[in-house]
């Protein structure tokens, strides 16, 4: 019985990333925390603030995968409306969370009180649960298969972990490279061989320049490590006798 594969999206919202001015980081430490989950990152989408496209995207990725994550536009500011969207997108109220309240009572004790701002920072669709934030008190947001988070990078390191281990998932995705000086194009049958050769495991071509000569990497996946080590040592034995040396661990 072939087993079942978890999959996710990512949203990202934000004017600032799609004008260039922030450079978002999220993708590369979601992918990777996911895998180690079980679960496969297989759709990031960028939207602007704006409602109805966050609304439009967010129902089109929570309809198709087991989970969709949204990094960005949960602050203290009028721009911050993807409390607001995603709570149409899924059909209920916006609502003042009350631990959410006392988190940030206590963490703003000391910095000036809860003002207005702050308080939109406790706001949630209604019937979620949180996300804790070790960094600035604010939490994240969980309703459904839908994990709302902060768009900085630092604190979504921290609603991550606060999330280890409490999503179903499958196997994680193991990995290793082969390294040659060799043009893809010219093995490109070989890949395909050694793919087949060893049912469940998928091999990935990265074709480089360095030194004045072209060579690739091949990274191989699976989720077994038997076939993953039977994949690579293939591999690698195909490349030898062809006459292109093998680096394993890649170059």
């Amino acid at each position: 019985m072939t087993p079942r594969i978890w999959t996710a999206a990512l949203l990202v919202i934000g004017d600032e990333i799609l004008s260039g001015r922030t450079q978002d980081k999220n993708v590369t430490q979601i992918a990777s925390w996911l895998n180690v989950q079980g679960i496969r990152l297989r759709e990031v989408r960028v939207v602007a603030d704006v409602e109805e496209d966050i609304i439009f995207a967010a129902n089109a990725l929570r309809a198709r995968y087991d989970y969709l994550f949204t990094t960005g536009g949960i602050g203290p500011t009028h721009d911050d409306i993807t409390v607001d969207a995603l709570a149409k997108a899924l059909g209920v109220s916006v609502v003042v969370h009350p631990d959410a309240r006392a988190v940030l009572e206590k963490y703003y004790e000391t910095r000036g009180g809860l003002n207005e701002g702050r308080l939109r920072m406790a706001r949630v669709p209604e019937g979620a649960e949180l996300i804790p934030n070790r960094y600035s008190g604010a939490p994240g947001i969980r309703i459904g298969n839908v994990l709302i988070m902060a768009g900085v990078p630092q604190i979504t390191a921290g609603m991550l972990d606060a999330l280890t281990g409490t999503l179903e998932g499958g196997e994680p995705v193991l990995s290793t490279q082969v390294g040659c000086w060799v043009a893809e194009s010219e093995i490109a049958a070989l890949l395909i061989n050694a793919e087949r050769a060893h049912e469940g495991s998928q091999i990935g071509s990265y074709p480089f320049f360095r030194e004045g000569r072209v060579g690739c990497n091949f990274v191989i996946r699976s989720t077994s490590q038997q076939v993953l080590d039977a994949c690579a040592a293939d591999l690698a034995a195909a490349l030898e006798a062809g006459g292109w040396p093998a680096v394993l661990g890649g170059i």
